[in-house]
């Protein structure tokens, strides 16, 4: 679960409003800029600015920042903020923050960021408290200190920043800076996730599919899936197509299950790529099509899921969707074997004992084979118990040596 900072949304909105005996002029400006006159608005602020007026240095900065009225300038930006910053100006100290963060107008520079937002976060800024909580969470300008991390997420949190409750469901999720707690973990995921935040409705989610500190509710769950995987969430939706596969909180709806398979596979999600290449393969859902089921296996094979691998080494060898080729058949089942995967390694087991994409090798067959049986494969304990019948005692141990030293080195030496 990541932890997320603040980059500001600049809109006029943000704009500020002067309390200064040029109160007059200043609200020319602000009625400019209200009506889409961004350059009469920079006309009248300049020289308010220009006399010390923090309110105008800030409104100027915004204006360079985001190009209005004004061709885009981080480094004239900066200039603007910092005199308003200097004034204790708090939006023009946080605005600076990230400014210093990001390496915008300025260089990049962790500890001035944490200086400027540590400036708005103590006059009750929300965002700079939140996005101070991110510098101590992750040691950026500041030694790493999870519980004051909470602390400023906390502060946020309570004034409705979404990000910092958020991120405060983060720490008392995974026991970051407090002890861990299900209940107050769902607490501000829940507080977050009723105002929009994706990450917290998907992380809603698995905990109502989990029941971690709540009673498990497949329904509830299903419910801040949807409302993430709507947003793009690419695991929500992935979640989602699970979900309805099998059908767990909704009537089990293939159709829908390959919708959001669908979503996922095309956002890269390995899982739903892999899920998407059976549910082609098997007819669920959409009509059965071999050649869009390798297509899917691939993608996710090529990310490294091993159970893609497998299928995928399955279509060479059966030649479904693809040209047979038992070439490229071992290929895909060495990359899955290597990774662990019982059946995988089985199959590669029966591909040498047969000289299939291979060169018949007895003895490399039975260390598959055996491996496979290690790994809980039951077909490989019988093959590797019909292999070494055709082996000496010698081939034989020679084929466990290669067994155990394939095994010790995690599958790179075999």
């Amino acid at each position: 679960m990541n932890i997320k900072k603040i980059i500001t949304g600049l809109t006029l909105s943000m704009l500020l409003a002067s309390g200064v005996a040029s109160a007059a002029d200043f609200n020319k400006g602000l009625e400019a800029a209200q009506s889409g006159d961004l350059k009469t608005a920079l006309a009248e602020w300049t020289p308010l600015a220009e006399q010390g007026d923090s309110s105008a240095q800030y409104n100027v900065g915004l204006m360079y920042k985001n190009g209005w009225g004004v061709p885009e300038n981080d480094k004239t930006a900066v200039k603007w903020y910092t005199l308003a910053a200097e004034q204790g100006n708090t939006k023009a100290q946080y605005n600076l923050g990230i400014m210093y963060d990001y390496g915008r107008g300025v260089p990049e520079h962790d500890k001035t960021a944490v200086k400027w937002y540590t400036k708005a976060a103590e006059q009750g800024h929300a965002p700079a408290q939140s996005n101070l909580g991110v510098m101590y969470a992750y040691g950026h300008g500041v030694p790493e200190n999870d519980k004051t991390a909470v602390k400023w997420y906390t502060l946020a949190a309570e004034q409705g920043n979404t990000f910092a409750q958020y991120n405060l469901g983060v720490m008392y999720d995974n026991g970051r800076g407090v002890p861990e707690n299900d209940k107050t973990a769902v607490k501000w995921y829940t507080k977050a996730a009723e105002q929009g935040d994706s990450d917290a409705q998907y992380n809603l989610g698995v905990i109502y599919d989990h029941g971690r500190g709540v009673p498990e509710n497949d329904k509830t769950a299903v419910k801040w899936y949807t409302l993430a995987a709507e947003q793009g969430n690419t695991i929500a939706q992935y979640n989602l197509g699970i979900m309805y596969d099998h059908g767990r909180g909704v009537p089990e709806n293939d159709k829908t299950a390959v919708k959001w398979y669908t979503v996922a596979a095309e956002q890269g999600h390995a899982s739903a790529q892999f899920n998407l290449g059976l549910m082609y393969k098997n007819g669920l859902g959409v009509p059965e099509n071999d050649k869009t089921a390798v297509k899917w296996f691939t993608k996710a094979a090529e990310q490294g899921h091993a159970s893609a691998q497998l299928n995928l080494g399955f279509m060479y060898d059966n030649g479904e969707g693809v040209p047979e080729n038992d070439k490229t058949a071992v290929k895909w089942f060495t990359k899955a074997a290597e990774q662990g995967h019982a059946s995988a390694q089985g199959n590669l087991g029966f591909m040498y004992s047969n000289g299939k994409g291979v060169l018949t090798d007895t003895k490399r067959a039975y260390m598959w084979f055996n491996l496979g049986s290690y790994n809980g494969n039951e077909i490989s304990g019988k093959n590797k118990d019909k292999v070494s019948k055709k082996m000496t005692p010698a081939d034989i141990s020679k084929a466990q040596d290669m067994s155990s030293r394939c095994l010790e080195s995690n599958y790179m030496d075999c």
